[in-house]
């Protein structure tokens, strides 16, 4: 099974980066499709998600903001393959 990870990010944003390593990180083992967008692209990214960035959807469903682990990504995933 394929996951795709959407991140919704921007530019110069610390935890942005950080939360792009953990991304990585977890596509190195496991099948992942990685989508970001930068939310300072349009008006209606940066009114929706401006405030709450950096924030990451599996598969469509918002599963973390801001901060996340290596271990808190793998553990949800392995839950929405059951």
């Amino acid at each position: 099974m394929t996951w795709l990870l959407t991140l919704y990010s921007r530019k110069d944003c610390c935890l942005c980066e950080e939360m792009k390593g953990v991304v990585r990180q977890v596509a190195g083992r496991l099948p992942l499709e990685i989508e970001e967008v930068d939310v300072d692209s349009a008006p209606d990214l940066q009114e929706k998600y401006g405030n709450e960035v950096p924030v990451l959807f599996i598969n469509g469903r918002k599963a973390f903001k801001y901060r996340m682990t290596e271990g808190e990504l793998k553990k949800r995933l392995r839950r929405k393959r059951l």
